[in-house]
């Protein structure tokens, strides 16, 4: 691991600034949308108008790099970043803030593609898989760096709107200042929906209906925190919560998946987490509780994500698993898109506990839909060789799961040469 921290330092604060940058973001706008006023509809627009822009940005930033390079699509698109930052607090409109976070989730995709394409070039084979690790902890880490900046500000005033600009136009220094000029960027076409909903439909049905998920936790958790009246400081924790549960069980849970019934575990998972979301439903008044239900799916969503792509896998070709990685991730995009607009209206319906509403069905719709497959599909009828897992957060793009599925293939294939040796050398 100092390896690989030594040699991409300036890679990962350069990222960990980002991510500073994107988390007190998301839950800037949405603490300032409840002061000033703005509806449950409202916000639940603007919010789910950042996944709208990441899911564009996808498609189109590839091509961009192709055109111009690495460096002007990144310089252009960190420079726009930090001008929405500071455009927010100007015009407090839901109209604007909606544009800016169209463009903003464009813009922080196609960062995200360009630094990850610079860490996947610098990654060897036998650091792939630590690269990816570190990568994911730093994501992390940003993200609950940015909850204590909010509680220790002030929501309504400049400052917070200010930090994340800053942050984010010097988060470009370390990374353009040390970092290799980039190969020609190639980008892995992605199979078909259908062909991907044919390898493994539970894996479609879990990545859509978890996009719902991720959008909530991102999203909506700080407008929930806030109309239930938990204190600046008390959102800060309970978002951090999150965020730090996720990093904590992402390795147990890979751990368990290696070895034993990836299906069994996803159906198993999907269901604590659905459950986990009712303590805080039933007594809403309990700040230990609220923390607790955040905390439980926090740390069941997150590591699903990577366990779906790791069951899909299972399911393909070598070949295949990079492309199958572009449908999966889009599948995803589309559910972060529909959540925030579907758990604001259940807030507004149901009230705010319709927050807790909304990710108990979720999580528990992939546990139902899991034992629903066991019943069409017998895994020990198949033809399945588990692939190892490999921890990717929900936050990375396709790049990041193109390099996962390289750790996949390598960890593959050093079993089979060390199957291959023992059975040359028995005894030994």
């Amino acid at each position: 691991m100092f390896q690989v921290l030594s040699g991409s330092w300036a890679l990962f604060l350069g990222v960990y600034m980002l991510m500073i940058g994107n988390g007190l973001q998301g839950t800037l706008l949405g603490l300032r949308g409840d002061l000033e006023g703005f509806s449950t509809f409202s916000l639940s627009v603007v919010m789910s108008a950042y996944f709208l822009g990441f899911l564009f940005s996808s498609r189109f930033t590839p091509e961009l790099i192709r055109r111009v390079g690495h460096v002007r699509v990144f310089a252009a698109l960190g420079s726009t970043i930090s001008a929405i930052l500071i455009l927010y607090p100007v015009l407090v409109e839901p109209w604007a803030w909606t544009i800016g976070r169209v463009v903003i989730g464009f813009c922080f995709c196609g960062v995200y593609i360009t630094a990850e394409s610079w860490l996947n070039d610098a990654s060897t084979n036998e650091t792939r898989g630590k690269s990816l690790s570190l990568y994911m902890i730093v994501q992390m880490a940003g993200i609950v760096t940015a909850q204590y900046i909010v509680s220790r500000g002030d929501v309504s005033g400049f400052a917070l709107f200010i930090i994340p600009s800053v942050l984010v136009s010097l988060a470009f220094a370390p990374i353009l200042l040390s970092i290799r000029p980039m190969p020609a960027f190639e980008q892995t076409k992605p199979m078909t929906i259908r062909e991907v909903i044919d390898a493994s439909p539970l894996a479609c049905f879990g990545m859509f209906m978890l996009g719902g998920v991720f959008a909530a936790q991102f999203g909506m958790s700080a407008i929930y925190a806030s109309r239930v009246g938990l204190s600046l400081g008390e959102i800060s924790f309970f978002i951090s919560a999150i965020y730090v549960s996720a990093l904590v069980l992402q390795y147990p849970i890979g751990y368990l998946s290696d070895r034993i019934d990836r299906r069994d575990l996803i159906i198993w998972i999907s269901i604590i987490g659905g459950v986990g979301s009712l303590p805080a439903f039933f007594v809403s008044d309990s700040f230990f509780l609220i923390v607790l239900s955040g905390a439980i799916v926090g740390g069941t969503s997150n590591p699903l994500y990577a366990l779906l792509i790791a069951y899909t896998n299972d399911y393909l070709q070598k070949e295949d698993m990079a492309a199958a990685s572009g449908g999966l991730l889009f599948i995803n995009g589309v559910g972060a898109i529909m959540g925030p607009l579907i758990v604001g209206w259940m807030m507004d319906t149901v009230g705010n506990n319709g927050f807790w509403l909304f990710t108990a069905a979720l999580m528990l719709g992939i546990g139902v839909y899991g034992l629903y497959r066991a019943t069409q599909r017998s895994r020990s009828d198949m033809d399945v060789e588990t692939v190892p897992y490999a921890a990717v957060s929900a936050s990375s793009t396709a790049v990041v799961a193109e390099v996962a599925q390289e750790v996949y293939i390598e960890a593959e294939e050093e079993a089979a040469g060390e199957d291959e040796q023992s059975s040359a050398w028995p005894g030994y």
